[in-house]
């Protein structure tokens, strides 16, 4: 989920992205201590798609096919989802531009390098902006439209193929449960905002072990070269909407 600028304090360090989301304006919520869970990590993919095979055509590489190790399962094939529909039906494949795919592989030998025993998890990549339009249209004229990107105004990173939501999980099985990142990926709330969570450390909504595999899932992907979005702790750009938009062609 992508949108406009945030107007917060950490917009001018570098390892920021441009905001893609505003602060939400709702209660603060108690959830669960984990990110989604998959069904199967290693489940049989289907022949490749039309959509697939034109991403290809359009240079995009397969996330699975060029990183070793790393495991994909993309959010928005289950209803599971702040839409509560299947988006893609027929995209089982995470794609990257290749100027993505590079950061992205270094940031899981960076990871295998420091611990071994975990793996990156990438739960969306390229979106298409068919796709953008139907989450904006689930949200238009809603409380909810700060949270998604107008494909009018140009999309977001996804759109682009430059930016990346992953998690940390256990690397021999690609499962998640056990490790704590504070809340689902997805969760759209101030816990899964990153510039609050010293704030939340101190209160104790954010526990210690989600602060800091939050922390390494940072540091790792900024080593790599990608930048952080200050509104979800999930979610990393290559570059800026201003530079995707001049520099990169739309997945339609």
């Amino acid at each position: 989920m992508i949108i406009a600028c945030l107007p917060c304090s950490t917009r001018g360090n570098s390892i920021y992205a441009a905001c893609d989301k505003v602060t939400d304006s709702e209660p603060m919520v108690e959830v669960e201590q984990s990110p989604k869970k998959a069904a199967s990590t290693n489940k049989q993919l289907p022949p490749k798609s039309k959509l697939e095979l034109t991403l290809e055509k359009m240079g995009m590489l397969d996330v699975k096919k060029e990183i070793p190790g790393i495991y994909v399962d993309l959010m928005y094939t289950r209803a599971d989802n702040f839409t509560g529909k299947v988006l893609y039906r027929n995209l089982n494949r995470a794609y990257l531009h290749p100027d993505a795919m590079a950061p992205l592989k270094r940031a899981q030998a960076i990871l295998k390098k420091r611990r071994p025993d975990l793996s990156l998890k990438v739960y969306d990549a390229v979106r298409p902006m068919s796709v953008q339009q139907i989450m904006w249209n689930t949200v238009a004229g809603t409380s909810k439209n700060i949270y998604v990107s107008n494909p009018k105004n140009g999309g977001g990173m996804h759109n682009y193929g430059v930016a990346v939501d992953v998690t940390l999980c256990h690397a021999t099985t690609g499962d998640t449960i056990g490790i704590d990142m504070g809340t689902q990926i997805d969760y759209l709330g101030k816990l899964a905002q990153p510039r609050y969570e010293t704030e939340f450390l101190k209160s104790g909504k954010l526990s210690k072990e989600a602060y800091e595999n939050r922390k390494l899932l940072r540091e790792v992907m900024v080593e790599a070269g990608y930048k952080v979005l200050p509104s979800e702790w999930w979610h990393f750009n290559l570059v800026s909407r201003s530079v995707a938009k001049q520099k990169y062609k739309v997945i339609p």
